[in-house]
């Protein structure tokens, strides 16, 4: 009797036909949206306007206004001094130039304006800037005179003019194609079914066996194993050695937090101040250079700039984390802190950071952040990584002994500006004959150094 060939052909072709359909829909998928591209009209549209009665160069404005003024100044925002976005159209060109020159003058003869402002602002007097030229003070106002930009993506009657009207018809969606392959799907199934059962009735009319053959009964292979004594002996040693060196490895890791990486109750990127804002680590850990730990910052160190920088520029921005994210983590020092952004005051309502520690030695080591920043000179990126670089801290180093003792075997003892080692040095080499003395030959091995 014959035998049907590709008999399990009805459990194979649904599955490849699967697969032909979550390729061609990821396909589709992974298209973009072709990218709206500029008018005519908007490349064509004039330059803004500068309100006022004299002109001057916004640019240069805007270089002398962050120079000058953004310490105590913002555009829309109270600080130490007023908003200042939009002043000519509140004071005459003229009184702003007598205020920016000599303020306290204006105050001395009486001036209404100028009284008004100054008792305003904690009577805080504004520094004197004779050598701002008159056309310097025409630049910053023509920079103060400029209208507040629309956040990126938002849509302004003056921009919605130029943005082409979305297409309803102009395509069809992806949801509709996906539907329609699906429907494809089913069908051919469908009509595999059929196909298969229409098959399987000419072959029965026509006397052909269409039952599956019986496969030859094989020893299973856990059998075969079993039996077979020496395979037993050297998988078992193999297992019994493995077991070994990853339990002994895992044991090794116990206490070692190399790589952790905790979230903070407050967002602090080291890289935009230690990197983009190039800031000294000894800024903020001072004591790292006198005691033994670096110690946590005081929310008053990050007031010493935070209090006129209430939000942060839009090039901060990155994909991970926007503006308003940033700008949200400020606002939390200021309520940690109890300060109070449209009165530039503090309110005496303060609440507790509880900050994470990352670095913990244990209880019976002692290390001294001094004895290596200030005595050795040793870089903070030695034992912390590339901190400059890390949006979030993490523990760079594993912090184990063995690898403590390895830096002291590698390490050379820095004699530039460091009296203290120099006749031990001078001694040390001549008694192991080297030129450079590294930490171990001067005793950085000794157990009582780390353990007493």
């Amino acid at each position: 009797m014959k035998k049907v060939n590709f008999l399990y052909l009805r459990s194979q072709l649904p599955l490849l036909l699967l697969v032909f359909l979550l390729t061609f829909s990821t396909t589709i998928y992974s298209q973009d949206e072709p990218a709206v591209t500029a008018t005519p009209a908007e490349d064509a549209a004039p330059p803004a306007k500068v309100p006022g009665d004299a002109s001057g160069d916004v640019a240069a404005g805007e270089s002398l206004f962050k120079a000058n003024c953004a310490a105590c100044h913002k555009l829309d925002k109270k600080a130490v001094g007023p908003p200042l976005r939009g002043i000519s159209d509140k004071e005459s060109r003229d009184w702003l130039h007598k205020w920016i020159t000599n303020s306290q003058s204006l105050i001395s003869a009486g001036d209404a304006s100028a009284v008004k402002i100054f008792e305003e602002y904690n009577k805080m007097p504004m520094p004197p800037f004779p050598a701002l030229s008159e056309g310097d003070i025409d630049n910053i106002l023509a920079y103060l005179d400029q209208p507040k930009s629309a956040p990126a993506g938002e849509v302004t009657p003056d921009t919605a003019a130029t943005q082409p009207a979305a297409s309803s018809g102009g395509g069809v969606s992806n949801g509709l194609v996906l539907g329609a392959l699906v429907l494809i799907f089913v069908l051919l199934v469908i009509m595999l079914f059929l196909v298969y059962g229409t098959l399987k009735r000419i072959a029965v009319a026509k006397g052909i066996d269409v039952t599956p053959e019986e496969r030859e009964k094989h020893t299973p292979i856990w059998k075969a194993f079993i039996h077979n004594q020496f395979l037993v002996l050297v998988v078992s040693v193999f297992f019994i050695l493995a077991a070994t060196y990853f339990a002994f490895g895992y044991l090794m890791q116990v206490g070692v937090d190399q790589g952790y990486q905790p979230v903070q109750p407050i967002h602090y990127s080291h890289k935009i101040h230690a990197g983009d804002n190039g800031i000294d680590c000894n800024f903020c850990h001072s004591s790292a250079r006198k005691s033994q730990t670096s110690g946590i910052p005081s929310l008053n160190v990050c007031m010493n700039c935070h209090k006129n920088i209430s939000e942060v520029a839009e090039e901060t921005a990155t994909p991970e984390y926007s503006k308003e994210f940033y700008d949200g983590e400020i606002a939390k020092l200021y309520k940690a802190v109890g300060w109070d952004v449209d009165n530039q005051e503090y309110t005496g309502k303060t609440e507790p950071v509880k900050w994470v520690r990352i670095h913990n030695l244990p209880d019976f080591v002692y290390f001294n952040h001094s004895q290596h920043v200030t005595v050795a000179g040793i870089a903070c990126q030695t034992c912390h990584g590339e901190i400059e670089n890390m949006e979030v801290v993490e523990q760079f180093a594993p912090l184990t002994m063995g690898w403590c003792i390895n830096c002291h075997r590698e390490t050379n003892v820095n004699l530039e500006s460091n009296e203290y080692y120099a006749k031990i040095h001078e001694e040390l080499s001549k008694k192991y004959g080297v030129e450079k003395l590294t930490i171990a030959e001067l005793g950085g091995l000794e157990c009582g150094k780390c353990h007493y």
